[in-house]
């Protein structure tokens, strides 16, 4: 049945509050592509940049917290100032220290997951087209 043939008691008018429930939503998540959404199946080869670039954005910018809090706790130290501005440098500059820390360390344990979702994808693939052959005999 197509649209021309439905009657019109069926049609929802446009700025019905039915036809807004009915329109797909447009937000942030669903506009956003998740990697669990990718094809398992393709097979299109994608570069090293292409699979470890968030990871290595994420340990650069770890990486550089970290070096700025080492260089603002090292200056608290270091420098003759007044007693307000070494009170703030010394709880700042920890503060970017394990900042920055942490955003290394998530960007360190993100790339073995990602190894292994890729293992886990070829094994897949491998088996698919196993199944593929065997089945289609």
């Amino acid at each position: 049945m197509t649209m021309e043939t439905l009657p019109k008691a069926l049609e929802v008018d446009e700025k019905s509050p039915e036809s807004k429930d009915l329109l797909p939503s447009q937000t942030a998540s669903s506009l956003c592509i998740s990697s669990r959404s990718e094809s398992v199946w393709t097979t299109t080869p994608r570069s090293n940049w292409e699979i470890y670039h968030k990871p290595i954005i994420i340990m650069s910018v770890g990486s550089a917290t970290l070096l700025f809090g080492v260089a603002i706790t090292c200056l608290a130290y270091l420098l003759n100032v007044d007693d307000k501005t070494k009170v703030v440098l010394k709880m700042i500059g920890p503060a970017f220290l394990s900042l920055g820390l942490m955003t290394l360390v998530c960007g360190l344990v993100w790339v073995p997951i990602i190894k292994k979702k890729q293992k886990q994808r070829q094994k897949s693939s491998f088996f698919q087209s196993l199944k593929f052959f065997l089945l289609n005999r």
